[in-house]
């Protein structure tokens, strides 16, 4: 696992309450319910989640990057001590690409196809740093060099179509550091990538984290990838956080039962005790009409009456975990024990009818 040591405690992006609601064929889609969220200086906080959980659309709410029918609201929204809320669209706009930077999951359509890969650059280094000409193309090949772009002068020439997918990605975060942002956002940046790309994309963030000293927050499915690189993750759930803590919190001391079943699902070659992977019954809720209680209680096998009359609270555990149940960790464990023989003995009778 990544090291999980304390970030530094300065927050750099305070969210709070945020709730981003979709008018759509005269529907409302309640996307964000209620998010809370912190990125400290030095974070690598992952948001993790099924698809439809809400972890796009909450960072793009943050960055202004919403559509015309999407109304967001928060109670409190601040990056470095100013409130973004306040900010006219202008000086948004100033800030986004500048101080908050966000790489998307499939570099391709993020890439002009008409345009080489220096036109891209130089126009970002024109609009936020001011940089043109020569000026321009040095920092331009600096970058590239940076991410791990070999011959980069030659490569400013070239066009996105003659990048393989991995290195496309890698000028995409490149156009991010241009503007030498305090947080940079990876939404699903290596979904389309094989695995050694993708080990490839997480060290180079990792990296660029550690020697830029900026922040970032990686949003992914992907557990496996959470684990290497974050030190901190926030679960998501039908648009709101299920469970907060560093990663050893969630994948050793996992206090949620959405978190339980999503590494449930994960395969763990240590386990020899429990070879089949266990899926996750049913589907995530409609949010047009949003349940009122835990948005994962018809899918959880410990659901009660009292998941489903109110949104539970948090639950706050050692340090600084927080699980969104009615039940206590302790209370989820005696009940799996209390289950586990039960479960043993019908498998064992499986078998033996099976023989």
């Amino acid at each position: 696992m990544a090291d999980t040591q304390q970030a530094p405690a300065g927050d750099l992006l305070r969210v709070r309450n945020l709730r981003t609601t979709f008018h759509a064929h005269r529907s409302l889609v309640k996307a964000v319910r209620g998010v809370d969220l912190t990125v400290r200086e030095g974070d690598f906080l992952a948001v993790v989640g099924e698809s439809g959980s809400g972890k796009s659309v909450t960072m793009k709410s943050v960055m202004g990057l919403m559509p015309d029918n999407a109304d967001v609201e928060a109670d409190e929204l601040t990056f470095c001590g100013r409130d973004m809320l306040a900010m006219s669209d202008e000086e948004r706009r100033r800030m986004r690409g500048g101080e908050i930077a966000m790489i998307f999951q499939d570099p391709m359509t993020s890439l002009d196809p008409l345009r080489t890969i220096g036109k891209h650059l130089r126009e970002v280094l024109k609009r936020h740093r001011g940089l043109t000409g020569a000026a321009a193309d040095t920092e331009a090949v600096r970058v590239l060099g940076q991410v791990g772009i070999p011959s980069p002068e030659q490569r400013l020439s070239q066009y996105p179509h003659e990048f393989s997918g991995g290195m496309r990605q890698r000028v995409l975060i490149a156009m991010a550091l241009c503007c030498q942002p305090k947080l940079l956002i990876a939404d699903e940046p290596t979904t389309a990538l094989d695995v050694t790309i993708q080990a490839q994309i997480l060290d180079l963030l990792r990296r660029l984290r550690d020697e830029a000293g900026m922040s970032v927050v990686l949003i992914s499915h992907d557990l496996g990838v959470v684990a290497n690189v974050c030190n901190r993750v926030a679960v998501m759930y039908g648009g709101v956080i299920m469970e907060t803590g560093t990663v050893d919190d969630i994948f050793l001391r996992p206090r949620h039962p959405y978190t339980r079943a999503l590494l449930g699902a994960v395969p763990n070659p240590a386990d020899r005790r429990h070879g089949r992977l266990v899926s996750i019954p049913g589907s995530a809720p409609s949010l047009v009409d949003p349940p009122d209680g835990c948005p994962f209680a018809d899918r959880c096998t410990y659901t009660c009456d009292r998941c489903r009359q109110a949104m539970p609270a948090f639950i706050a555990y050692e340090g600084e975990q927080t699980a969104r149940c009615v039940f206590t960790a302790d209370e989820l464990d005696r009940m799996d024990r209390t289950r586990r023989p039960a479960e043993d003995a019908a498998s064992h009778d499986a078998k033996g009818d099976a023989r």
